[in-house]
């Protein structure tokens, strides 16, 4: 039987899986052959969008019965591990379109813990199937956005953007300052907070056509790396979504993400992945190339020096410390019945964040230490993966953040909150 790259985080796959993950890699020829152009320019590579569309895979994980290819968390992690090892930016906005599949599948589940009354499940099930046949049987990219510039010190993202009920449906205005797939979405699916909104309770969920009146990208993300990821953000400007495209429901977001097992969205995981990836492949190509040449007095491959074994060694650990945090939280995160209480998977993942980041950034890093001075290009895989792989050093939350949340919680019982409506300055 072939062996698959997914296989290296993926444990006990089923056929099914193996299938899902067979089309993944039959994509990664075009995510390769497109990345050095896509990230020299900064931007999304069209043919990797035609790509990943035909091939049926922007419902990953949409259950058959909306025209997807009914995948779960796990066929998710793998292929943006997979992906990652091609064109991390492709992987990374590839996450946030299948990341917009929560917002179908936490209401249905909310609706199945009983979260909803009898009056609001038609209301709540009606905008989570549209989520989920957009990607499914309409094979529509959708580019969630959430975060937003203004920060809380007590918070992940802070909710500034604002709806207010117009007839018809509602006026949306605010920035979103990160959020990939800015002029490729075909939807953003855009979470901002009601008019005199004070809490949670106040979220709410919109699908904007992004060719509507009052849409626009902020402006071109000029970053380090994930350069081709299209992550430019949107500016709304009483951008019109109509009643059928929103859910408005009090507290409506609020319930749906009670169900959630690891974050507060869920599948935050599939991140992490990406970065192990990108480790990965810049290590084989590293491992590859210095296996390749030979010293000139000895004829012996250059990676038999004592530096190149101590470098291969250590490298070869980091890798299986990244491997073995993946399996586990991609583990606590499908398992059923739970192994552990949603709060410890949800703990667990603000380690195993930071831990696997940091890990694929010396990876990386020993990979250019490998290569030496002739390897270390800004346009080769080195360049690009030790760029990249510095991103995930500073995305989501950096490991000091994580940690440091863990600690509060064992120490105080209070953590750090994903999301907030309002920023409350202290006298």
């Amino acid at each position: 039987m072939t062996q698959l790259i997914a296989e290296r985080i993926l444990d006990r796959m089923t056929d099914a899986e193996r299938e899902r993950a067979a089309v993944v890699e039959s994509i990664l020829p075009t995510l390769r052959a497109n990345a050095p152009i896509a990230d020299a320019e900064g931007r999304f590579a069209p043919g990797n969008a035609k790509a990943i569309a035909d091939s049926g895979l922007l419902g990953l994980v949409i259950p058959t019965e909306y025209g997807g290819m009914g995948g779960t968390l796990r066929d998710l992690c793998a292929a943006t591990y997979v992906m990652g090892t091609a064109c991390a930016s492709t992987a990374l906005a590839y996450f946030f379109h299948n990341s917009s599949s929560s917002r179908g599948m936490l209401p249905l589940g909310a609706i199945d813990a009983g979260l909803y009354t009898d009056e609001e499940i038609p209301v709540v099930r009606a905008f989570a199937e549209k989520v989920l046949t957009f990607m499914g049987t309409d094979a529509k990219w959708i580019g969630n956005f959430a975060s937003e510039s203004v920060k809380a010190e007590t918070a992940n993202v802070v909710i500034q953007t604002e709806a207010k009920k117009v007839e018809g449906g509602w006026s949306v205005s605010g920035t979103k300052s990160f959020g990939c797939l800015s002029s490729v979405a075909d939807y953003y699916l855009v979470t901002a907070r009601l008019e005199g909104a004070t809490d949670l309770n106040g979220l709410a969920l919109f699908l904007v056509d992004r060719t509507q009146d009052g849409v626009e990208p902020r402006t071109h993300w000029n970053g380090l790396g994930m350069r081709a990821s299209d992550n430019d953000g949107c500016i709304l400007n009483e951008a019109f979504v109509p009643d059928d495209m929103a859910l408005t429901l009090h507290g409506g977001f609020q319930r749906a993400t009670q169900v959630a097992r690891g974050t507060w969205v869920g599948n935050q995981i599939a991140i992490a992945s990406i970065y192990a990836g990108v480790a990965r492949n810049a290590y084989e190509y590293a491992l590859d190339r210095t296996m390749a040449m030979k010293f000139g007095d000895t004829g012996a491959s250059i990676a038999t020096s004592p530096m190149h074994q101590i470098l291969i060694g250590e490298t070869e650990q980091k890798l299986e410390d990244i491997h073995m945090w993946l399996r586990r939280q991609i583990e606590l995160e499908t398992s059923e019945p739970p192994l552990l209480p949603n709060a410890d998977v949800a703990r667990n993942w603000r380690l195993t964040k930071g831990t696997i980041c940091e890990r694929a950034f010396e990876v990386t890093a020993n990979a250019l230490k490998m290569c030496g001075t002739s390897g270390a290009l800004m346009d080769n895989e080195i360049g690009r993966s030790l760029r990249d792989a510095a991103m995930g050093l500073v995305q989501a939350f950096p490991a000091e953040r994580g940690k440091l949340d863990v600690a509060k919680q064992i120490t105080s019982g209070q953590g750090w909150a994903g999301m907030t409506t309002a920023v409350t300055k202290k006298d």
